[in-house]
């Protein structure tokens, strides 16, 4: 079958960045299914792994967000069938989602939404994942708490984990939220997704915060740039507060959070599916979750520009768009060439 990958760690002005790969088509386990691929999103993770070599030296297919319809299932599978119309971000432990077909375990898998295209459906898997991982697990926030007079800040919100982050705690929780943004663009976004304020994360933090009112935060998700943020964020912080981040900076001592006794939390949404960990089909039910939520109108897809036909082209174009910095919401690609 057709797919794309990469085979070596390369960056993105290299001719073989991204290949097309020729690959036999997969056989579903025990408790996989297999889907026909539809439509997939690029996330920064697809940007790091094509950086690095494969462990095993093997050509990898790159991508995780998916929509698409099980064509197969295996012989322990019973919450799907064939037919079903799925979405998922799956395993990074395995091949990925730029190809024709995928398997993946069904725990990780949701319906997906019905009031959703396929692109609009495919925007959302790994960012909800992460958003909802980093608020009600790692954060400890109360799902449905309405009455929570505390705010969180969220730096880096127009985002794909940010856009989603926004809707759920400003439709979940009662938490102020604040979003940070640097451009005309990104902050109307940021306000669409439903923040309640925009800051500017080209100043201190601490000051833009102090500048609308907000003297200090209960919570702050650490979305980008967080060891150029950490000073800010400590001061930033009401003591006994939480961050939690997703990024990875070359250095994050975390020392100075002590004094206020702050808590400092990793959010990696594939540490379920990677260490398959008695909880796993957690996914699966946060993307059913999900689904229910956007069918009921309270979540709306982060899908900001759709790229078609999948294909060599316009990966590039995803890949180079996430580099940049400058990318608003969740990039798509959908149909095969």
């Amino acid at each position: 079958m057709k797919a794309f990958g990469h085979r070596r760690g390369t960056r993105m002005d290299e001719a073989d960045a991204l290949v097309e790969l020729d690959i036999p088509t997969p056989v579903p386990g025990p408790r996989d299914v297999i889907v026909e691929i539809r439509a997939v999103s690029v996330n920064p993770v697809d940007t790091k792994l094509r950086s690095m070599d494969a462990p095993d030296g093997e050509p990898r297919v790159l991508g995780y967000d998916a929509v698409g319809t099980i064509v197969a299932t295996g012989g322990q599978v019973r919450g799907f069938r064939a037919g079903d119309r799925v979405f998922y971000a799956g395993s990074a432990q395995r091949q990925g989602s730029d190809a024709r077909f995928q398997a993946v375990d069904e725990r990780l898998i949701a319906l997906a939404p019905k009031t959703l295209s396929d692109v609009e459906a495919a925007a959302l898997p790994l960012t909800a994942l992460t958003a909802w991982e980093l608020l009600f697990d790692r954060l400890g926030v109360r799902l449905g708490e309405m009455d929570n007079p505390d705010a969180l800040l969220i730096v880096g919100g127009a985002g794909g984990v940010g856009s989603i982050l926004t809707q759920i705690a400003r439709r979940l929780t009662g938490l102020m939220v604040i979003a940070t943004a640097s451009r005309p663009e990104t902050t109307d976004w940021c306000h669409e997704m439903g923040a309640h304020h925009v800051i500017d994360h080209r100043r201190p933090l601490d000051q833009e915060l102090a500048r609308i009112g907000i003297p200090q935060v209960r919570y702050v998700a650490g979305l980008t740039a967080s060891g150029e943020h950490r000073d800010a964020i400590v001061r930033s912080l009401a003591p006994q507060g939480a961050l939690a981040l997703i990024d990875d900076p070359g250095e994050f001592d975390i020392m100075p959070f002590k004094r206020k006794s702050l808590s400092v939390h990793w959010e990696y949404m594939f540490a379920r599916p990677m260490f398959e960990t008695p909880d796993m089909a957690v996914q699966g039910r946060i993307l059913g979750q999900i689904a229910s939520l956007v069918e009921a109108g309270l979540l709306k897809t982060t899908l900001h520009e759709v790229l078609e036909p999948i294909g060599i082209a316009n990966l590039r174009k995803a890949h180079e768009l996430l580099e940049s910095g400058k990318g608003i919401g969740k990039v798509v690609l959908c149909g095969f060439e």
